[in-house]
């Protein structure tokens, strides 16, 4: 609870200050009006009896329905000591503390509590005006004027406990909201952790499938060379030609995956400019590959900026490695209120649905659909191959 809050709410043990204030305000003016009847009285000691007691009483009483037996009862031996008081002091002087005992029983002993108090406290003061000798209608008058008092102090209690209640409830639902909160970020760590697992291990699976494959025939041609080094030397040479040659391809390959691998803050690279550079990466592949950006300066989230990157270079390998294109042209385009990244090869095209056939691509697709986004795949009518992925961001400056 806020520290504001203590002023007009309290807690289950605690008043709240405002009624505390009340509370020793309403003290000394009973104290005043007891010391004045003291005078004419019997026992003018005993007089003060019921202030003193009643503050003494106050820092140990609670303020909530769960109150103990042992609370429950100081709270009891509180409310008769008011009354007491009440029925000793001098006229209206006790209405502030009449406020203050109907709004602890209340609080205490539920609203049938506070009436009871409310009905005990206006008979008091019709009995102590006729015990008195004053006349009946000036008593009369000042009990309707406690009633009245007394029905005020019900409400406001009323109105105390509804405004602590929802701001119980407030605190409680915060809370939950909080503890929500830090578990659904828990959730998207876990999430992000799966993702970029997921990610490498199908990269790893690629890289094998790539690297592994050009060892295998340069294995091959070196037997071969072996072989044809005696009887055919010429083919022997021709073998190891063949084999520095995959060397050099396998050798670009595997300085690909690498660049692709990098994060994307790398070399103080992120967005377009480390998109641009992963364009560049494939230069070595055998492919031609042109980059193009509009519009690059855009807020988006490192999710977005992520998922972009991956899709862009999902598109290169599947170009050098399946297509057999021999350009690419890829754009980066900020319009209005989305990013668009399309891949476009001049290859064979493919077959079927792409992003049902790779689970590369159906991966992306899940990836970017969970951003908001959307990708889509499909071949030219005479051959080709376009990626597009769209992903939704604020654009700030449209350059």
């Amino acid at each position: 609870m806020a520290a504001g809050d203590h002023w007009t709410h309290g807690t289950g043990k605690r008043a709240p200050y405002i009624l505390s204030a009340l509370f020793a305000c309403a003290d000394l003016l009973l104290l005043w009006s007891t010391v004045e009847a003291a005078r004419t009285g019997l026992w003018p000691w005993a007089y003060c009896v019921p202030p003193v007691l009643m503050a003494a009483l106050w820092p140990f009483l609670h303020w909530e329905r769960g109150a103990g037996a042992g609370r429950r009862a100081l709270s009891v031996v509180f409310l008769l000591t008011a009354l007491i008081g009440l029925g000793i002091g001098n006229g209206l002087t006790g209405l502030p503390l009449m406020a203050v005992t109907i709004v602890h029983a209340v609080c205490v002993f539920g609203f049938g509590g506070g009436v009871t108090l409310s009905a005990l406290m206006t008979a008091t003061a019709i009995w102590a005006h006729l015990l008195a000798g004053r006349e009946l209608a000036r008593a009369v008058t000042e009990a309707v004027v406690v009633g009245v008092f007394a029905g005020w102090a019900l409400l406001t209690a009323r109105i105390l406990l509804g405004a602590r209640r929802r701001a119980s409830e407030t605190e409680r639902l915060l809370g939950e909201l909080t503890e929500a909160h830090a578990e659904l970020r828990r959730y998207a760590a876990r999430v992000r952790e799966l993702t970029v697992a997921e990610e490498r291990a199908r990269m790893s699976r690629e890289m094998h499938d790539s690297v592994g494959h050009y060892l295998t025939v340069m294995n091959l041609g070196l037997e071969n060379a072996r072989r044809f080094r005696q009887t055919r030397p010429d083919e022997a040479w021709e073998e190891v030609a063949q084999v520095q040659r995959l060397t050099m391809e396998a050798l670009a390959d595997t300085r690909r995956w690498v660049r692709a691998l990098k994060p994307l803050a790398l070399e103080g690279r992120a967005g377009p400019a480390a998109m641009e550079e992963l364009a560049r990466s494939f230069g070595g592949t055998g492919i031609e590959v042109a980059f193009r950006a509009h519009g690059t300066r855009f807020a988006l989230a490192e999710e977005a900026e992520l998922a972009l990157y991956r899709v862009l270079q999902e598109g290169l390998t599947n170009a050098v490695r399946h297509s057999g294109a021999r350009r690419v042209e890829v754009v980066l385009r900020a319009d209005g209120d989305q990013v668009e990244l399309t891949v476009t090869d001049d290859g064979r095209g493919a077959d079927g649905d792409p992003l049902e056939a790779g689970r590369g691509l159906a991966g992306l697709r899940h990836r970017v659909l969970a951003l908001g986004g959307r990708l889509s795949a499909e071949s030219g009518p005479a051959g080709g191959f376009t990626l597009r992925a769209e992903v939704p961001v604020k654009v700030e400056v449209d350059a």
